[in-house]
């Protein structure tokens, strides 16, 4: 016979949206994606959560400033990334590399078993 698990409670305090921008000034263009990138089924958001268990060695730092300094950071490297996708005639894709940034939601959960 199989044992039912009892449901998880949660406790979610969530902060405002921030959005990330690359450290340093990177490059401003439009470049266009290919024939491969901008297939239909392919037109799609992947947002992405992340959790990250408590760890005591972490007392008196804030776990979410260090991401949001290493997003930072990574952004000057990887600047596509904190542009936006942009749609121009017959539907073709483009990436506008504007360093508009990455949004990021810092949240606070507590969760018991």
């Amino acid at each position: 016979m199989a044992i039912i698990p009892s449901p998880f409670v949660i406790s979610l305090r969530r902060n405002r949206l921030e959005l990330i921008v690359p450290q340093n000034k990177t490059r401003h263009e439009m470049l266009h994606l290919s024939d491969i990138d901008v297939q239909e089924s392919l037109r799609i958001q992947m947002p992405i959560l992340m959790f990250y268990k408590y760890n005591s060695s972490m007392e008196g730092k804030d776990p979410a400033k260090i991401i949001k300094h290493g997003l930072s950071n990574t952004l000057v490297f990887y600047y596509p990334l904190a542009g936006r996708i942009v749609e121009g005639p017959n539907r073709k894709l483009m990436v506008n590399y504007n360093s508009e940034g990455i949004m990021f939601i810092e949240a606070d959960a507590n969760v018991e078993h």
